[in-house]
């Protein structure tokens, strides 16, 4: 899976490079195309501007009838200037230009064949004629020895690439991050898929375990029923089918967290509210583990400081997130395990502190705690049982009954929950 990966990675990554290779080469070609076609428009401009004024100079000299061809001018030299003013130059100019698409600001000056200027614009600056945006045409007949040349300046002439060049990059921009998010998109997927794999593998190998275990004790305790020696004994029988009864309890109680989760992820779990005692749940509970903790050493502190110790919640999932919050504990602790439980008010609200002196954990670890499944990474801890549902059950209740619930804890020296809620 992992060769896999690595290949679809490399595979994809190359053809990002060579995508934006292509894009690159495909830009400087079109960019080159857009310089030649804006050459070709300004020249077509200055044709259409040399044909717009001489005919405007046959339908002067000839009183209004316009000749068939602009260049058959007449014999006689009529300048530019007894014609055309200086504002229908630059309107003619105008037009000729944005007919072509090129909608940029000019100036212009008309000069004789001795380079003396005849007719220009206000801002027309004479150190532009033959500069690199100065383009120029004669515009009087070949037949006359005396010549006009149009001279026009195009100012910022770059923006007119520039901006064509910005419209490229944008669409070639947009697509290829398009192309990435795609990627990316994939690749999480993919790695999630490979996490849900793990997770559902681990799912399944620890649930296996946990009903492996009490299932193998009842087909022991069951064949022990059936021997006459046992049945002779009803000390014997007793005892068989409570071992009988508190495995089968034992399951039960696994079946149950894992029906829960699926609730949980549908949203079907109903709270039944009604005012419950804090201290009621905790001591009950406490009392409930007694056994558990007896036959691992464990020690179990309660502290119940709280004033105001009356709730709104559900009896049943409150018993819950205490019991699993005291049963967290003990599996992540090691030898001789202190579990303390204490309570104290908080302005109208009671905190209950669920701390222990267990393996702790890291940052990382703190932020996926109650992520459904997860289990902590426990070091040289290898009793850990569960389907790492515990956590993410108390979670989701708390949020459920509109409390809090935050823990602290340090790789090492142990962990501490804090859960708060509204009193009555």
């Amino acid at each position: 899976m992992k060769k896999v990966f690595l290949v679809i990675v490399s595979l994809v990554a190359l053809s990002l490079i060579g995508i934006a290779y292509l894009q690159v080469e495909w830009i400087r070609g079109a960019m080159k195309l857009r310089r030649e076609k804006y050459d070709t428009d300004i020249y077509v401009s200055l044709q259409n501007i040399k044909d717009t004024i001489n005919i405007r100079k046959s339908r002067k000299i000839l009183g209004g009838f316009i000749l068939q061809s602009p260049a058959l001018t007449l014999s006689t030299f009529y300048p530019t200037s007894s014609v055309i003013n200086v504002f229908q130059m630059k309107e003619i100019i105008k037009s000729a230009l944005q007919k072509n698409d090129i909608k940029l600001p000019f100036e212009f000056c008309i000069t004789s064949d001795m380079r003396l200027p005849i007719m220009m614009s206000a801002g027309y600056d004479l150190s532009n004629i033959n500069s690199e945006n100065d383009f120029k045409t004669i515009i009087t007949g070949d037949n006359f020895i005396y010549k006009e040349m149009l001279h026009i300046y195009l100012i910022e002439p770059e923006n007119y690439f520039k901006k064509h060049l910005a419209t490229l990059l944008l669409f070639s921009l947009l697509f290829t991050s398009v192309i990435i998010t795609a990627f990316v998109l994939t690749i999480r997927t993919m790695l999630s898929q490979k996490k849900l794999s793990e997770i559902k593998s681990d799912f399944i190998s620890n649930m296996t375990h946990e009903f492996k275990t009490p299932i193998a004790t009842i087909s022991l305790a069951s064949d022990a029923l059936s021997n006459e020696k046992v049945l002779s004994n009803k000390e014997n029988i007793l005892y068989y089918t409570s071992i009988i009864k508190e495995e089968n309890s034992r399951m039960n109680k696994q079946v149950e967290k894992i029906l829960q989760a699926a609730q949980l992820e549908k949203n079907e779990i109903k709270l039944q509210l009604k005012d419950i005692d804090v201290h009621q749940i905790i001591q009950k509970v406490s009392e409930n583990n007694q056994l558990q903790m007896q036959e691992i050493g464990a020690l179990c502190n309660i502290s119940l400081h709280a004033q105001h110790s009356i709730i709104q919640a559900d009896e049943v999932h409150f018993t819950n997130i205490i019991f699993n919050l005291i049963d967290n504990a003990i599996k992540y602790s090691k030898e001789s395990p202190v579990i303390t439980i204490e309570t104290v008010s908080e302005g109208k609200n009671i905190l209950i502190k669920v701390r222990d002196n267990g393996i702790g954990m890291d940052k990382e670890t703190q932020a996926h705690i109650y992520d459904k499944f997860y289990r902590a990474h426990t070091g040289n801890l290898h009793n850990v049982k569960g389907f790492g549902l515990g956590l993410t059950y108390v979670k989701n209740i708390v949020d459920a009954h509109g409390g809090t619930i935050k823990v602290e804890s340090e790789l090492g020296k142990g962990t501490q929950f804090i859960l708060g809620f509204a009193t009555v």
